[in-house]
Order: C-alpha cells, then structure tokens, then sequence
C-alpha cells in the first residue's frame, strides 16, 4: 500500500492509522479554523477536514493521496471543540455530564483531483460527574487539547457509561469508513 498523507497533527489520529496498518506520514499546514459557514456540525467538521485537506495540497500536489479530519463535540445543538482554557474544559464537561451528546469527525481524502467527503457521528452517554471530578480531571492536563475537553481513549474513559457508533470517531479518526472510502473510491485495500 502507498504512503498516505495524513494532514493532521493529531497523535491519536497517527495511533489509529498505525494500528490499522496503513503507511503514512504527516504534513501539516496552518489554516483557519474559524468562519467555516456551516448549518450542522457534520458540515461545519466535513468543512474544516476539506480545508486542511487544500492547504496541504497545495504543499504536497495533486498526486499523492492526502487524509484529512476534524472532530467535534455536540450537545442540544451547541457545538465544542477543543477548551480554550481550564474554565471553558469545566463548562464543557459539566454540560456534558449526565446525558447523551454526538461526536462528529469529517474526513476528507484526495489523490489525481478525485476528492471525497464525508463524515460518521457517535452517541455517547456521560455519567454524572461531580464537581471536583471535573476539576480533578481538568488538573491532569488530558482534556485541554480535545474536542469537548475528554479523552475516551485515556483516563477520560470513566466517565463514559455508554457509545453508540464508532469507538475510533470518538477518538478522532473513524477508521472504518477512511478503509471503506480507500477501498470504495481509490482502489485501496490496506489488507493487501
């Protein structure tokens, strides 16, 4: 299988990638994740995954295939993205708490001019979280760099009671339908 680019900084985004066994190597560039127009928060991830997938384009040509995501958090229509400090982690998770919230993760892909797009979406319940949990939690450091300020895969795992979708789109890269899309849309089974 080719080398991906995955147009991502994300270290949980390169732990999927390599536990699936797909080659890759990052290139990133900056862009603006802001004034993204957007009606769901399906648009708004699919949106900002495509960005990211042009800017680096643009660096990379048109011929090597490019990955691209963007993950949000999403509770009674208010969006969440990564805290901008302790007191937003704080307000997110205490929204958060004791309910159901989505998680949406965009993908974009790549390679010759062809361009997918597309997204999965997670349900998932929160137990109650007491006060001092939240603030304990947000001492660690962990929820500052993830979108609705927890980590599913790491210690903010104990405060999920239940999922409903895609374990790896709660993460940050909905590995299944990267492979399907590979498979489906660029002849690109990572099974060989």
């Amino acid at each position: 299988m080719e080398k991906i680019i995955l147009a991502s900084k994300s270290p949980r985004r390169s732990e999927i990638l390599r536990a699936a066994g797909i080659p890759f190597e990052v290139i990133t560039a900056d862009t603006d994740e802001t004034g993204v127009k957007s009606v769901t928060a399906a648009e708004l991830t699919m949106g900002l995954a495509s960005r990211k997938l042009r800017a680096v384009r643009d660096l990379s040509g048109e011929e090597r295939l490019i990955l691209a995501a963007d993950t949000v958090v999403c509770r009674n229509g208010e969006v969440f993205g990564k805290p901008k400090d302790k007191e937003d982690a704080e307000r997110m998770l205490t929204l958060l708490s004791d309910g159901w919230h989505e998680v949406y993760t965009g993908i974009a892909l790549c390679k010759n001019g062809k361009l997918v797009i597309d997204y999965d979406v997670t349900h998932v319940r929160m137990r109650k979280m007491g006060r001092s949990e939240i603030k304990a939690y947000i001492d660690t450091g962990e929820p500052m760099d993830k979108a609705g300020a927890y980590a599913v895969q790491e210690l903010g795992s104990v405060f999920v009671e239940r999922l409903d979708g895609s374990f790896h789109n709660v993460v940050g890269l909905p590995i299944c339908l990267v492979c399907t899309h590979l498979y489906d849309d660029f002849g690109i089974s990572v099974l060989g």
